[in-house]
């Protein structure tokens, strides 16, 4: 297959896969709503829905990976401070410091870097990670030995950091480590 070609089939394979997911998800939606179901079947229904959403959130990760890579990517550039960027409502992910507004695609930078710190969680393991932002730099610390060759992409292991990876650089930015800590540059 050309190579030129092979982003757009993974993003066609993204956007055919939807219609089939939204149908799970609705319907485990529309089961878990009505007050007929057992406990034990509720939750399955539940564990259903939330892994419908989690590939969802898969789907949309690799086809913005799709769009870079095939150069159709068009970023919604709008105003946001970088500390903004950095929060989280994941309570394992803390921020600190003094943010400064840049141009970005802030949804996708927000999930990028969301994605690089539980990656960092992840494979640390750690049960805590910090953003520390100054300005356009964003340092997440600690980043483990074991962790740094994923969220350095040395090691394919983690879709979400990887297209956040992809998604800063082609934002202008940069993802680098420094000693025990991620550096990122918006």
């Amino acid at each position: 297959m050309d190579p030129e070609r092979f982003p757009r089939l993974v993003s066609l394979a993204c956007h055919d896969l939807r219609t089939p997911l939204a149908t799970v998800y609705g319907f485990a939606r529309t089961l878990t709503r009505g007050d007929t179901l057992d406990e034990r079947s509720a939750r399955f229904l539940k564990m259903i829905e939330e892994a419908s959403e989690q590939m969802t959130g898969m789907l949309d990760d690799l086809g913005t990976a799709a769009r870079i890579a095939g150069n159709r990517w068009e970023p919604a550039l709008l105003p946001a401070d970088t500390l903004e960027l950095a929060r989280s409502d994941d309570t394992r992910i803390g921020t600190s410091g003094v943010g400064e507004t840049v141009e970005t695609e802030p949804e996708l930078v927000s999930h990028g870097l969301k994605a690089l710190a539980i990656a960092a969680i992840r494979y640390g393991p750690v049960k805590q990670v910090t953003w520390r932002v100054t300005g356009r730099e964003l340092d997440l610390w600690p980043i483990t030995a074991d962790a740094e060759r994923v969220v350095s992409a040395e090691d394919v292991r983690d879709l979400g950091s990887l297209v956040a990876r992809l998604a800063i650089e082609a934002l202008g930015g940069s993802i680098e480590l420094a000693g025990q800590t991620l550096r990122v540059r918006l």
